[in-house]
């Protein structure tokens, strides 16, 4: 796909004036970074970091009882989100695969859900397909979604929204801010305490600029998103987890409310009970690599002796540990922690030992 052809986010001028190097993403042209992704991770630990998250799906809900019409294909309890709350839930399918992770908020009047960019339109014929006469979704793709990032962002956002300071982990607000009216949570994809705040596309390149004015933020591109969720074992759509994919396996049960466990009444419910009942064959685990060497995505791992154990889904060098981690599916028999594996770099046997999750402590505010 040409440059031409790629859509852009409401906040397209601004990178480019700040230097990022664009590339294509989910169809969209991205900043991967700016001054250098080591720089933007290490910022973002240290002060804070503003992401350009515009390309993934804004959607609203609404309608009679559309927290239980919604519950027929998410696993989350989503009837009993209070108003003002947030919940992370997963989008199944008839298999008990994952079709998309996502974001529910209830904002009282209307839940708000968030999409990963590349499945967005799929999520929204997803929900489409059973939704009953008088419950609807309307989609705002074209609305500008930034996450703030960071353990200086909330004193950075409070100076604009002072309501915004009293928010705790996973609250959602709508809020009016200079006459634009503005959505934010607070939660992140970094393991940092942070916000994701939503606007017009009008609005969005004043706000943007206003906070930046704080010299304590800094832009960071999709190179240092993915470093840090990494550290955070946050899992990526399409990488760690997608539609084949078990969230019992995944880790992901904790996505499956108490109550939806007493009927495991969802799309895919009775294939995901089994899956819990009986045990996975395999997990989603954190693997530290000795050296310096990163063990990429797709990098076959086994056992001393040659007998395959699994795959690596995501790898890199982490920033904060100055070591090499990765997330990986290995059989659950060689799950434990502590467990040594060795991957296979191109013929080079690189040993690695399983390690508890997540590789740097959550920080957020709760």
């Amino acid at each position: 796909m040409s440059d031409s052809d790629l859509l852009t986010t409401p906040l397209d001028p601004l990178h480019r004036q700040s230097g990022a190097r664009m590339v294509d993403f989910a169809g969209y042209a991205m900043p991967l970074q700016y001054q250098g992704i080591l720089a933007e991770h290490l910022h973002c630990r240290a002060e804070a970091a503003l992401f350009d998250v515009s390309h993934m799906g804004q959607a609203i809900l609404t309608g009679p009882d559309a927290a239980t019409v919604l519950e027929r294909v998410v696993t989350g309890d989503i009837a009993g989100l209070k108003a003002g709350r947030q919940r992370y839930t997963l989008l199944t399918n008839e298999s008990g695969g994952i079709v998309d992770d996502l974001m529910v908020a209830n904002l009282g009047a209307a839940l708000l859900l968030v999409f990963n960019a590349g499945r967005k339109h799929i999520d929204a014929a997803h929900i489409r397909a059973i939704l009953p006469p008088g419950v609807t979704l309307e989609t705002q793709f074209d609305r500008a979604l930034i996450a703030l990032q960071g353990p200086s962002a909330a004193d950075i956002l409070a100076a604009i929204a002072p309501a915004a300071g009293t928010m705790r982990f996973m609250d959602a607000i709508t809020l009016d801010i200079g006459g634009v009216s503005t959505t934010i949570t607070r939660s992140g994809y970094t393991g940092e305490d942070g916000f994701e705040i939503g606007v017009p596309a009008t609005a969005a390149a004043s706000f943007v600029t206003e906070l930046l004015a704080d010299p304590r933020l800094h832009w960071a591109g999709l190179g240092a998103r993915d470093s840090l969720r990494l550290e955070a074992g946050l899992p990526l759509y399409g990488q760690d987890i997608d539609a084949t994919t078990s969230p019992i396996e995944a880790g992901l049960g904790f996505a499956i409310g108490k109550r939806r466990r007493e009927s495991w009444n969802f799309l895919g419910g009775a294939a995901m009970r089994a899956v819990h009942d009986h045990g996975p064959t395999r997990r989603l685990v954190g693997l530290s690599a000795e050296g310096r060497a990163p063990v990429r995505a797709g990098a076959r791992l086994q056992n001393r002796d040659g007998l395959l154990l699994g795959q690596v889904t995501s790898g890199g060098f982490a920033p904060s540990l100055q070591e090499p981690i990765a997330l990986a599916y290995v059989r659950t028999d060689h799950a434990q922690d502590g467990t040594e594996i060795f991957a296979d770099l191109r013929g080079r046997l690189v040993r690695l030992h399983v390690t508890p999750l997540p590789f740097i402590p959550h920080r957020y505010h709760r």
